[in-house]
């Protein structure tokens, strides 16, 4: 099941239902208004959904045309954005690149902080910033989006609380960060808004590429128009969704909206190019001593996609172009 929040008159969009290859749409207010409020009754929205899913697939004549770019992200607004960083080559190669070592903890505990979610940016809105002398960065990630979890939850039974899984720009301000960490209280300044896939879909239309609580395709990253890095977000994956969420959920329930990020995909493997541009400015300090890629300006593109094995989008791509305030 595929779903998406169109863009109306009010700061949490309308529910529409979405075909599988991203044709066609069906409002389904009737059933639940918006997105929350389906998750926030999900157990019996849920079939609701699905049986409009079948039909509108079975019947793309009966739907109306979906365009991206009339959709905000598929939570317009979220109660909690929590995001990790599960694939630790991004994060070696970044404590390389200053000449530190990776402490042995990492391995076992994940790194996670909690950003901004008052408003997430739909694929199609520009990175608006006042200064591209902030280092505006691309992260390119997956995310899922939780049911009710309780607190201490387990890894056992942590997969099923996933109930819908999207990608994530996780915008940076990398010239921010250093000042912001070296008070030794965390971003706020250094992390806007991040951007989500037109389309955020259940685990079960994953089909095989939904595997162990990970999606199992590259993450292909255009900068403007040149590929710049596809990454397979199933490989390398230190910590799963459901470690992920075991840890979130350590000493706080999470509420249904809850949306929990992987980190930058990242893979060991150098040939596959990078998910965001920090990581190729460390390869290249690693490599020659010194980094020569500079971050995004004013005018810049950026397309984040996955593609199936069939060739079809299954999120649709963020598209997203940087402009000044």
């Amino acid at each position: 099941m595929k779903l998406a929040s169109l863009k109306v008159n009010n700061r949490d969009g309308k529910l529409v239902v979405i075909s599988r290859d991203l044709s066609v749409m069906q409002v389904v207010t009737d059933i639940a208004p918006t997105l929350q409020a389906a998750l926030d009754d999900w157990q019996r929205v849920a079939p609701l959904l699905k049986q409009v899913y079948q039909t509108l697939n079975d019947n793309p004549e009966h739907g109306q045309a979906f365009d991206p770019g009339n959709v905000a992200a598929p939570l317009p607004r979220a109660y909690q954005w929590l995001d990790g960083s599960a694939y630790l080559s991004h994060v070696e190669r970044v404590r390389k690149a200053r000449g530190a070592e990776l402490p042995h903890k990492l391995y076992e505990d994940p790194l996670m902080y909690q950003g901004c979610s008052d408003t997430m940016l739909g694929a199609r809105d520009p990175i608006t910033q006042a200064d591209d002398g902030w280092g505006i960065d691309f992260e390119a990630e997956v995310a899922i989006i939780t049911d009710d979890v309780p607190m201490g939850v387990t890894v056992e039974s942590a997969a099923s609380y996933i109930n819908l899984v999207m990608l994530i720009n996780d915008i940076s301000l990398r010239n921010l960060i250093p000042c912001e960490l070296a008070k030794g209280f965390g971003f706020v300044h250094g992390k806007p808004a991040s951007a989500c896939s037109p389309v955020a879909v259940t685990p079960e239309e994953l089909g095989s590429y939904w595997q162990d609580s990970k999606v199992h395709l590259p993450m292909r990253v255009n900068w403007n128009g040149q590929l710049f890095g596809q990454a397979n977000a199933g490989i390398d994956m230190q910590f799963n969704f459901a470690e992920l969420i075991h840890h979130a959920a350590k000493s706080r329930c999470l509420t249904a909206g809850t949306i929990i990020g992987s980190g930058t995909v990242s893979n060991h493997d150098l040939t596959v190019g990078c998910s965001c541009i920090v990581e190729k400015r460390v390869l290249e300090i690693i490599e020659s001593g010194a980094a020569y890629t500079e971050y995004m300006s004013f005018g810049d593109t950026v397309e984040i996609d996955m593609i199936d094995g069939n060739g079809q989008s299954v999120f649709g791509a963020i598209k997203q172009q940087v402009i000044q305030a």
